[in-house]
């Protein structure tokens, strides 16, 4: 089946096409992707009532479809209506969570280059709206998870403009971010890194919003 992005973009490969790499002893090596792991944890906190936050559905226009039989359809051609903002979005103690998640094989920066520039624009808006934004970035190769605030994320990739950087130093989001713990009951305990970043958005002088 074909899937057409609009304005001639070209999408990303989905997680589960993605060739697994080694992380030692986490979900990987199982055949799980972050995608899978996050959604497992959303059941969880839902489960437990601790916050309710889902993966976004992305609109697709059926361009062609087959029906070779009268109880079956097969999907020949379809496009995205619309580019895609982020992964993920809900409600946590009150604040509205938006964010998205990315991987990468790179075991010393993570190339900007895996955001589209509308993402950030709408994770721009939505911190403008009082939005709790960030990204999980996944160093696949070194098994190691971060919640990385949004507004540092802009930041760097406004600077692209003036000469800076096209990527971002794992030290700096290491410094700037908040690791996430691997565990069983959530799988990715990204809330305990959402609560240390709401915390620290308390401080005044530190710009996370």
């Amino acid at each position: 089946m074909a899937i057409k992005y609009p304005q001639g973009q070209q999408p990303l490969r989905p997680a589960q096409e993605q060739p697994q790499q080694a992380l030692g002893s986490s979900a990987a090596k199982r055949g799980m992707t972050l995608e899978h792991e996050l959604n497992l944890s959303n059941q969880y906190y839902l489960s437990v009532d601790r916050a309710v936050i889902h993966k976004k559905p992305t609109p697709i226009q059926l361009v062609k479809v087959d029906y070779p039989r009268r109880s079956a359809a097969v999907v020949r051609e379809a496009y995205f209506r619309r580019p895609s903002t982020t992964d993920y979005n809900g409600i946590y103690q009150g604040h509205y969570i938006d964010f998205d998640a990315k991987e990468t094989r790179n075991k010393s920066s993570f190339p900007l280059k895996n955001f589209h520039a509308h993402q950030i624009e709408h994770l721009r808006h939505c911190l403008k709206q009082g939005g709790i934004c960030f990204a999980i970035i996944r160093f696949t190769n070194l098994g190691q998870n971060y919640l990385y605030p949004a507004s540092k994320l802009i930041q760097a990739w406004d600077q692209q403009d003036t000469g800076g950087r096209k990527s971002i130093l794992l030290t700096t989001i290491q410094t700037d971010g908040f690791p996430i713990a691997l565990g069983l009951q959530p799988r990715l305990d990204y809330l305990a890194a959402v609560d240390q970043l709401l915390e620290t958005i308390k401080h005044k002088g530190v710009d996370y919003e």
